[in-house]
């Protein structure tokens, strides 16, 4: 283990956001913050969960944050 020899690579959006209550679950296979009849957008809910898998299996780990309608930043 080399704590000093970490990269942080982050990624943010100005998009819908994810709810306080919802933001627990992202990052599980097939989770999605909106239903499928109220999405107005595609995907499976993998794009998080194989994202968090790949970061784990090389020692890292995937951080989320997120306000409700006004964005979100992933962090690996």
């Amino acid at each position: 283990d080399h704590p000093g020899n970490r990269v942080a690579i982050a990624v943010a959006d100005t998009g819908i956001g994810i709810p306080a209550d919802k933001l627990g679950r992202i990052g599980q296979p097939f989770e999605q913050v909106s239903g499928a009849m109220t999405r107005g957008h595609g995907g499976t809910g993998l794009g998080l969960a194989i994202t968090k898998k790949l970061v784990e299996l090389h020692e890292g780990e995937l951080k989320i944050t997120s306000v409700y309608g006004k964005g979100t930043t992933v962090v690996i």
